[in-house]
C-alpha cells in the first residue's frame, strides 16, 4: 500500500525580490503552490567575501564582514523565517508552508561559483565562492526538529536530498554540508526552528581529514570495505556503545567520542549522500533521526543543545567510493547544568579530552530513546 511517506513532496520553485533562490517543499498530498511574488524591496546581494588561504595549515579560512549585519534573536513577530503576515515581511512571502529552502541573504560563501584553486601565495585572497542556504523546517515559531510530525520530517529529508543533488552539481563546489544548530549554547541567531546547508568551493578540514582515513582503509582492503562501514559492524557485533538499530541505519556512541554527548548514525550499505538513499532507507532515516533527537532531549529536563552534522562524500570522484554518508550529532552539555567549552588542548591544539565515558552515555542514550518511543 501507499504511504503518505512514500510519496515525494511537492517542489515549487520561486525567487526573492534580490533574486535569491526559494523553493518550497509541501508535505505529500498538498495541491501544487503558487507561489506569493515578493513585494519588499531590498538592497542588491552584497558581493562575495573573501577565501584566504593558511600557508601554515593549508586550510581555506573565509572572511565576510558583512555577516555582521545580519539578524539576531528577532522577536518571534519579527522572524525573518516566519511566513509574511499583514504586519511583517519575511523572507517566506507566502502566509503559510510546510518546508522552505532559500539562499542566505548574508552568506559566508557565494553567491558567485568558480574553480578554485588548489592555494594561493601568501597575502593573497580570492573570492569566497560557493552557495549557503536556509533550511526552515516548518512555519512554527517555536519547536524544533525533533517536536515535527512525522510526515514533515520526511519531507525536510527528501529535501536535504534535492538540494544535495542540485548542489553539487554547480561549478567548482566540492563538498555539501547540510546540518543544524540548535540552541542558544550552540551560538543560533535564530529561534526558529531551521537548519543550514553550505557548498563548500573546497574540502573542509574535518573532510580531509575523514577522507583520508577512509582512503587508507579502503585501499588496504583492496576496495572491498569501508571504514566507517567496518567499525559500524565492530560497534554491532560489541553492542556495548549501540544505541538503537533498524533495518537499514544504527546509532551508537563512537569508542573514542570527542564530546560529552556524541551519536553516529550511519546506514547499514554504502552509501554516499542524501541523494543516494533508496525511500525506503530515507522513511527509516526520518522515524530513526526523530527518535534520537526526542531520546537526547529526554536526557534533561530542559532541551539540550546539538550540532547536527550531515557528513557526505565529497564530491570528488577518486574519494566518494571510500566515504560513507552519515550523521554525527554532539552536544557540549556534559551534565544538567554545565557545558564543555573547547579551551587550550581542543580549541589550539584540536586534541579533545571527554569528561564522559562513550558506554556510559550509551547506556544513558539507550534508555532515553526508547522512553521516547516511535515517530511513527
Amino acid at each position: 500500500m501507499t504511504t503518505a511517506a512514500s510519496l515525494s513532496p511537492v517542489v515549487t520553485r520561486s525567487s526573492l525580490a534580490d533574486g535569491r533562490t526559494l523553493l518550497y517543499f509541501d508535505d505529500p498530498g498538498t495541491p501544487q503552490r503558487v507561489p506569493v511574488p515578493d513585494a519588499r524591496e531590498l538592497p542588491a546581494r552584497p558581493e562575495p567575501g573573501e577565501l584566504r588561504f593558511d600557508v601554515l595549515s593549508g586550510d581555506w579560512v573565509a572572511v565576510a564582514a558583512h555577516r555582521q549585519s545580519r539578524t539576531h534573536l528577532p522577536p518571534a513577530d519579527a522572524c525573518p523565517l516566519c511566513p509574511t503576515s499583514p504586519t511583517f515581511a519575511s523572507e517566506i512571502p507566502d502566509p503559510d508552508y510546510d518546508v522552505v529552502v532559500f539562499e542566505n541573504r548574508f552568506p559566508s560563501l557565494g553567491p558567485a561559483l568558480a574553480e578554485l584553486p588548489s592555494e594561493l601565495p601568501w597575502g593573497r585572497s580570492t573570492s569566497a565562492v560557493g552557495r549557503c542556504e536556509v533550511v526552515s523546517f516548518t512555519s512554527e515559531h517555536t519547536g524544533s526538529f525533533g517536536s515535527l510530525s512525522y510526515t514533515r520530517a520526511r519531507t525536510v529529508v527528501e529535501a536535504w536530498a534535492h538540494r544535495t543533488a542540485e548542489l553539487s552539481a554547480l561549478p567548482g563546489i566540492r563538498q555539501v554540508f547540510p546540518f543544524e544548530n540548535r540552541g542558544a549554547e550552540i551560538g543560533v541567531t535564530l529561534h526558529h526552528p531551521h537548519g543550514q546547508i553550505y557548498a563548500y568551493p573546497y574540502l573542509t578540514p574535518r573532510g580531509t581529514q575523514l577522507a583520508a582515513a577512509a582512503e587508507r582503509h579502503f585501499e588496504a582492503t583492496d576496495g572491498t570495505q569501508t571504514l566507517l562501514g567496518s567499525v559500524l559492524d565492530r560497534e554491532r557485533t560489541s553492542g556495548e556503545r549501540m544505541v538503537l538499530e533498524g533495518r537499514h541505519f544504527s546509532a551508537f556512541v563512537p569508542f573514542a567520542a570527542r564530546w560529552p554527548i556524541e551519536l553516529h548514525l550511519v546506514p547499514h550499505r554504502q552509501v554516499a549522500d542524501f541523494a543516494g538513499l533508496s525511500g525506503e532507507e530515507k522513511d527509516e532515516l526520518a522515524d530513526v533521526y526523530l527518535r534520537l533527537l526526542r531520546g537526547m532531549d529526554g536526557l534533561y529536563e530542559t532541551p539540550t543543545p546539538y550540532i547536527a552534522a550531515w557528513h557526505q562524500a565529497p564530491i570528488d570522484p577518486e574519494l566518494r567510493p571510500a566515504s560513507r554518508f552519515h550523521l554525527q550529532l554532539t552536544s557540549p552539555r556534559r551534565a544538567a547544568d554545565k557545558l564543555k567549552y573547547l579551551a587550550g588542548s581542543e580549541a589550539a591544539m584540536g586534541a579533545f579530552i571527554n569528561d564522559t565515558r562513550a558506554e556510559d552515555v550509551a547506556a544513558r542514550l539507550r534508555d532515553a530513546v526508547a522512553a521516547a518511543g516511535g515517530a511513527r
